[in-house]
């Protein structure tokens, strides 16, 4: 049997299809009989774009990072499924007027993708098949179904089989049962699955029994019960990245890009399975955690990065496994490998933990910050408040980590003064990581908010995007569907207006401020040179020089009080409320309810500003 295992657009070029190489190894290690050839689409797309002279790297990365909302990568295929280039092209102008989004290149795009999608098919027909297997995720979608549908029609003798994030849950027997020319989905992991897939189709028998797996009966489409457990850490393959970094070593894409390695260490969401995020649905119908083996993570990187010469890893984990603080992490440390490794993180962390991240080469985390208002973070059961979060803001840029983060806003019950109250300290964070911007919530299928309609969001519909991507009923649509429109909540009008304006202003100023404090001598030394604030010395000693090493986390106004009577100063409540008020005046430290936290780093990190020669 000969599996063509294929990723297409809109997956990050610079990396390896994690699925494509977990499945690789699944099969190489389950079926070793099988041939195993992979179609890297991403990267074929972006040689064929820039073969034009046209169109380039910019130009697929704009629609993979940011079109995912609008569905533009999607619309892009749109016309290769339905085989006319003209499919909605006036609607989706339409829709894109509405919104301010350019579509000149991807109007060229959408020229290009049938002659694209034709050369796809023959280099994967040169293969001779007997099954196809497209991973989608997210933007995937379309262009997949478009290449299946030719290879189908060329060669009707193969077997189509879709799988990945988009197949999950009723979105995967909606794709099934609308396109005939798909004869298989794998709807959950497939670790168990996959392998006895392959054995039912060499033995040309059903898979009835299979968990999850939609296939016809005849002309009528079958969707058996998805699997009620999680695949354990054991049973899921290393990843191979052979046939990928083979295609990306020889391709032109090689000079525009900095390639990264894929890599999984868990699968679920510890705080998920207590207390998951109101807005969340990214762990599908699976949020079970389960996390590898520290001995077994290690060999599986240490084995990638020496494989391929890659130092640049990103992590696909939801959350770190916590256990890595005592385990993982300190084999990294002492490797003493270049190691520049993403991670995504909960925002709780202590200043010794963000010291372990740094010393093992973790260089960019995510910490799903979301909002600097502890009521609101309460709102999305986050667990943590606003102080907590710009404590890590300020712990990371301690120890040079790049921190990535949206400012969400959107949220039922939220109210103006959630957000003022921030707003008037933005000022005073300018010299801490910004967030890319404000973005309200978008409802994701599998969060809380969508199970939950009485949570907030009581209507609900396909988001629009669908609509000239798919020639479909707006039923299906809803089945088919992860992103989701429904009436906005929460903030409007004039302060989303300040929230972007102080943003703007914060990620403008951030390269050129600096809030560093000395503690010396007994005294505390802060000098502040942050823009938009007058240049000064702070010269704290005594019981206020204790009061801000308190502040090193977040702690109210009592609790100070009792840190400075443990270490023998007798001071009155009032003293040291008047104290944090006057700080605060002076942008020194930062407050949400009732905390309070400092916010001078231990030292000024180099930065260079945006756009600056290198």
């Amino acid at each position: 049997m000969r599996v063509v295992l294929s990723a297409m657009p809109w997956h990050a070029v610079h990396r390896p299809s994690l699925a494509v190489g977990l499945l690789n190894g699944l099969v190489r290690r389950d079926r070793p009989e099988a041939e195993v050839v992979e179609f890297h689409g991403g990267i074929r797309w972006m040689e064929f774009l820039l073969s034009t002279g046209e169109l380039g790297v910019a130009d697929y990365v704009d629609v993979a990072e940011n079109g995912v909302l609008h569905g533009t990568g999607e619309w892009v295929f749109a016309g290769g499924l339905y085989d006319d280039p003209g499919w909605r092209v006036e609607e989706f102008r339409a829709y894109a007027a509405e919104r301010d989004i350019d579509i000149s290149s991807l109007l060229r795009m959408r020229d290009l993708a049938q002659p694209f999608l034709d050369e796809a098919a023959a280099e994967i027909l040169a293969a001779e098949p007997d099954v196809v297997g497209f991973t989608s995720t997210f933007m995937q979608n379309v262009a997949s179904l478009a290449l299946a549908r030719r290879l189908k029609r060329l060669r009707p003798s193969i077997r189509v089989v879709f799988g990945g994030a988009n197949c999950d849950g009723p979105m995967g027997a909606a794709l099934h049962r609308n396109h005939r020319f798909v004869d298989l989905v794998v709807r959950g992991e497939a670790e168990e699955v996959f392998p006895a897939l392959l054995d039912r189709l060499a033995d040309g028998e059903d898979p009835a029994d299979l968990p999850g797996v939609c296939w016809w009966d005849g002309e009528r489409p079958r969707a058996n019960p998805q699997a009620t457990h999680a695949v354990p850490p054991a049973m899921i393959s290393s990843p191979d990245f052979d046939a990928w970094h083979e295609a990306f070593a020889s391709s032109p894409v090689r000079e525009h890009v900095t390639p990264e390695l894929l890599i999984e260490g868990s699968r679920g969401c510890w705080w998920g399975e207590k207390h998951q995020c109101t807005f969340c649905g990214l762990n599908g119908s699976m949020i079970a955690f389960r996390a590898k083996p520290a001995d077994k993570f290690w060999t599986e990187l240490s084995d990638l990065v020496e494989r391929h010469q890659i130092l640049d890893v990103v992590t696909v984990d939801d959350i770190l496994d916590m256990g890595a603080f005592s385990t993982l992490l300190p084999r990294m440390a002492e490797s003493g490998w270049d190691l520049r490794v993403h991670y995504e993180i909960k925002s709780n962390l202590r200043p010794a933990q963000v010291e372990a991240l740094a010393a093992a080469g973790i260089a960019m985390v995510q910490p799903g910050i979301e909002s600097l208002s502890g009521r609101v973070l309460k709102i999305m059961d986050k667990g943590v408040d606003g102080a907590m979060n710009v404590r890590l803001l300020r712990d990371c840029e301690d120890n040079g980590l790049t921190v990535t983060w949206n400012y969400l806003y959107g949220f039922p019950g939220e109210l103006a003064d959630d957000y003022w109250g921030v707003i008037e300290q933005l000022g005073a964070l300018v010299h801490l990581q910004p967030p890319s911007g404000a973005v309200r919530l978008v409802l994701e299928r599998f969060s809380p908010y969508f199970e939950r309609p009485e949570l907030g969001f009581p209507r609900r519909a396909a988001a629009a995007a669908y609509a000239h991507t798919y020639d479909l009923p707006d039923a299906e649509l809803d089945d088919l569907a992860y992103f989701f429109d429904t009436d906005e909540a929460g903030i409007s009008g004039p302060i989303v207006e300040a929230l972007d304006a102080a943003l703007n202003r914060w990620k403008r100023d951030y390269p050129y401020s600096y809030l560093t404090v000395v503690d010396r001598d007994g005294e505390v030394l802060i000098e502040d040179r942050r823009r938009g604030r007058p240049e000064a010395l702070h010269r704290l000693t005594g019981w206020r020089a204790e009061a801000h090493r308190a502040l090193s986390r977040p702690r109210s106004s009592r609790a100070v009080h009792d840190h400075l009577a443990k270490h023998g100063h007798a001071v009155e409540r009032s003293a040291v409320e008047a104290w944090l008020a006057a700080s605060h005046r002076d942008g020194l430290v930062f407050r949400d309810g009732a905390s309070w936290v400092a916010l001078a780093t231990n030292g000024a990190p180099h930065r260079i500003p945006e756009g600056a020669p290198r």
